[in-house]
């Protein structure tokens, strides 16, 4: 039997997921922007729970989202929320095995002015504002609102099964539908994995899905144990989305974790951590990014241990000195540790400023311990607001208390105070306290958001492609430990299974070089790169709906009436006439009176001017907005009803019939709306594009690994020393080299130059396209023109994927913009993309824009 993750694509393909609409009621009321993984989990669900195919989970609903840490779960939790209140769901249970976990929930869920807070200022739904209610007992719940219960499973249990006043009872999920909301479900198969649901918490979570057959559980785990026959079994048809770490960090959502191991001993590994905070911190401040980077530093059983290690710490920072810092400094063989250093020196901090600045910055009321209950409760703000700048801790010391359900994106440096391999293992098992320490650091990898221009995605690593670039450092976890090559197997081992760890023996890094033939080119000293940014999206064009994508068409609106007709079952022709007949009436909304669209318009956010004006800012008012034939008096509404009702049609009517028109006024614009647009092309030095020496990073014995030396070393049209392409990249690259004496007959100044991430294309959606190659070639004769095409090799699987970027190397095509930068003119242009089985039609397209006599 397939998962039901898998069952889904099966049923409905990949394409008919993604095309799967998520109403804007979703995505409007969540405070963050929806991620694509995330914006599939919903997709997901919506199929799932309308529409009917083979594997559908039959009633009530049980479904578990196997999530990643640091994911968002509790975002998805919030959507999905908002989705199925508005399918008629008020009453919603989430339980977690952890009190710390409880509180940080309902921060997110309860609070507007935390900082992590999930849903937008003013929760509309269907043109009514929803509010967020916490109740103890679903007696106390309204039906015109979200009612959460928060609860942990172990209290659930109890009230349940030893019944007092206010708790909830199992009557409470008789008599409404309820979804149940379980976090860290991985605690709920004790009774599966024994054999034995009585008297388990599963079972009491069981007992509460079936008292109602609408009833919908839905469970979020980061851990799901793949290799216990008991939970397959259990969780098959269940699982309705798997995304885990390995794709989260493959698709650039965590930092990429480092281990720094030395011989230092255990101060010495201390200090150089904290010399690392130190460089994070002045390094992200040099370009405007405010990051207060946080170290954990890990005991290894005990409290009393981690205690002792907190008191020793203090101990430390108050006879920090010069000579600590120094000592660092000459016997440090890490390169980055060097590089720090060399960053300190191109900034003017002596050894003294940094010994002031650790000493300031990790003073004993900047630290924090998390161990017991009792500290962590206490605690609990702290912990999960580290990233506020308010928040003043720099130091955690912990053993075991924070490995699950800790939300932390400032986590950079965890130093282990201890030294030698766990016991528990073997040579093919991994012991516990390892898994346990690779659990820690997949929480630490949860990215930290920054940008360093308009249009970066925040939450994403930026630098992958680029190992040598400085600000790669606030990309990675550092994990310090004494160097032990059995543990350091054992850990990296139980990393890589976990899947958010990529062991770098299987990389190599190599040098990307300009050629010096080519750096004494007047192309490379004078020569232009034409290229544009991504910019925010100007509406100071828009002057009318049309603007914007709105049609004209009316809408339909039926006017509610008693009309109706009997059949029965088995006639096939319903021959009995209607009660009534239906006529329509188009009515314009010029026509409706003016409080009534007044109204309407407050009951929807979207409609708020301040919203209004930056679509529109060519509005002067709401007054303008409403009477305008520009806007809403051009519009009309098609009213359907009897003669007697479109007679006497109500305001109750009229407002129904606005309230539609805006929503679809609404849905039309959004659907049409970008953020972001390309930006008018921009020119800039060849040089300055183009870097001298770059390093590069690739799997070791694969297809990039080979620079394709024998094709490129030689010609000066190449202008870097290697090309570590794919193999259609190397293809294409041989394809030119032949065609390279027929273009040398019309064209000078012949240049192929492998784009390494160091230029991009925006598109009018605000798409950054980054081509693999940039051809630039003069015409000999005639205009002169300097042609700078755009080129991207493609294998076959990626072409559908990419079809936009084709459709933009069309349009720039079409375009045949040209420039001119001094004396110089510049063509910019694209051809389709290059796939060895087309390279004949790829040849005579490259050819005719070449030789494109119009240019």
């Amino acid at each position: 039997m397939a998962y039901l993750y898998d069952s889904l694509i099966k049923e409905f393909g990949k394409r008919e997921v993604a095309r799967t609409e998520v109403p804007n009621f979703v995505s409007d009321n969540l405070k963050y922007q929806i991620r694509p993984y995330q914006e599939e989990s919903f997709q997901r669900f919506i199929l799932c729970y309308n529409e009917d195919f083979d594997d559908k989970p039959n009633k009530p609903f049980h479904l578990l989202y196997n999530m990643a840490t640091g994911s968002g779960k509790t975002l998805i939790m919030a959507g999905l929320m908002l989705y199925l209140y508005e399918k008629g769901y008020r009453n919603f249970l989430f339980f977690v095995n952890s009190n710390n976990i409880i509180q940080k929930t309902k921060d997110n869920f309860l609070k507007p002015e935390a900082s992590k807070y999930l849903f937008s200022n003013k929760i509309v739904v269907d043109g009514k504002q929803v509010l967020i209610k916490e109740v103890d007992n679903f007696e106390e719940a309204d039906n015109e609102n979200i009612n959460i219960n928060f609860t942990t499973i172990q209290q659930l249990h109890i009230d349940l099964n030893n019944t007092k006043e206010n708790s909830v009872t199992y009557e409470d999920f008789k008599a409404k539908k309820i979804v149940l909301i379980a976090d860290e479900a991985h605690h709920l198969s004790s009774g599966t994995k024994s054999g034995n649901l009585f008297g388990s918490w599963e079972g009491t979570v069981e007992e509460i899905l079936k008292q109602n057959y609408d009833n919908i559980l839905l469970e979020f785990t980061a851990t799901l144990d793949y290799d216990a026959r008991e939970i397959v079994e259990k969780y098959q048809s269940k699982v309705i989305q798997k995304y885990d770490l390995a794709q989260f960090r493959i698709d650039k959502y965590s930092k990429e974790i480092n281990l720094i191991r030395s011989l230092y001993d255990e101060q010495e590994r201390i200090i150089q951590a904290l010399i690392l905070n130190l460089y994070r911190q002045e390094l992200a401040t040099s370009k405007d990014i405010n990051l207060k980077p946080v170290v954990l530093f890990k005991a290894k059983k005990t409290i009393k241990e981690s205690e002792q290690n907190k008191e020793n710490f203090h101990k430390l920072i108050e006879d920090f000195s010069i000579e600590m810092v120094e000592n660092i400094k000459k016997t440090s063989t890490v390169e980055i540790v060097q590089k720090a250093f060399d960053f300190f020196e191109s900034k003017g901090l002596t050894a003294n400023d940094i010994t002031k600045r650790i000493k300031s910055n990790f003073k004993e009321e900047n630290c924090i311990s998390a161990n017991n209950d009792k500290e962590a409760e206490l605690n609990q703000i702290r912990l999960n607001t580290l990233e506020d700048e308010n928040n003043p801790i720099r130091a955690v010391f912990a053993v075991q208390k924070l490995n699950e359900g800790w939300d932390v994106l400032n986590l950079f440096d965890i130093v282990r105070l201890y030294e030698g391999q766990n016991t528990g293992g073997s040579n093919t098992t991994i012991g516990k306290t390892t898994l346990s320490e690779a659990q820690l650091i997949g929480r630490g990898a949860r990215y930290f958001p920054f940008k360093l221009e308009e249009g970066q995605d925040l939450f994403k690593r930026k630098f992958d492609d680029e190992p040598s670039n400085d600000l790669k450092v606030l990309e990675e976890l550092y994990y310090h430990t004494k160097e032990d090559n059995r543990y350091i197997s054992e850990l990296k081992k139980a990393l890589v299974e976990s899947g958010i760890y990529e062991d770098e023996e299987k990389s190599i890094q190599l040098q990307l070089e300009l050629k010096p033939e080519f750096k004494q080119t007047d192309f490379y000293k004078t020569g232009k790169v034409i290229y544009n940014k991504k910019v925010e999206k100007s509406y100071d064009n828009v002057k009318s709906f049309s603007d914007l994508g709105v049609s004209k068409k009316n809408i339909d609106f039926t006017l509610s009436s008693g009309i109706g007709m009997k059949s029965g079952v088995f006639e096939k022709d319903e021959t009995e006439k209607k009660t009534g007949k239906v006529e329509q009436k188009d009515v314009k909304v010029s026509d409706i009176p003016k409080h009534i669209i007044r109204y309407a318009l407050t009951q929807n956010p979207f409609y708020y001017f301040e919203s209004l004006e930056r679509y529109f800012p060519n509005i002067e008012s709401l007054s303008n907005f409403i009477e305008s034939k520009e806007y809403l008096s051009g519009l009309e509404i098609t009213l359907n009803g009897t003669n007697k009702r479109l007679d006497e049609v109500s305001n109750l009517d009229f407002l129904l019939a606005i309230q539609k028109l805006l929503q679809t006024i609404e849905s039309e614009i959004k659907s049409n709306l970008t953020e972001y647009e390309g930006s008018e092309y921009l020119n800039e030095y060849v040089h300055k594009i183009f870097s001298e020496k770059k390093t590069i990073k690739v799997y070791k014995d694969s297809e990039r690994a080979d620079g394709q030396f024998d094709v490129v070393s030689e010609p000066e049209w190449y202008v870097y020393n290697a090309n570590y392409g794919t193999s259609e990249e190397k293809e294409f690259v041989k394809m030119f080299a032949r065609r390279f004496e027929y273009l040398e007959k019309a064209f000078e100044n012949i240049y192929l130059i492998r784009n390494e991430r160091e230029i991009k294309i925006i598109d009018k959606l605000g798409r950054a396209f980054e081509p693999d190659f940039v051809l630039f070639c003069k015409q000999k004769t005639g205009k002169e023109l300097t042609y700078q095409v755009f080129i991207e090799p493609k294998g076959k699987h990626l072409k559908a994927h990419d079809k936009w970027k084709e459709d933009f190397l069309k349009e720039i095509r079409e375009d045949k913009k040209t420039i001119e930068i001094d004396s110089d003119k510049y063509l910019i242009t694209g051809v389709p993309f290059y796939n060895n089985e087309n390279e004949n039609e790829f040849k005579e397209t490259l050819e005719n824009t070449l030789n494109d006599a119009n240019a």
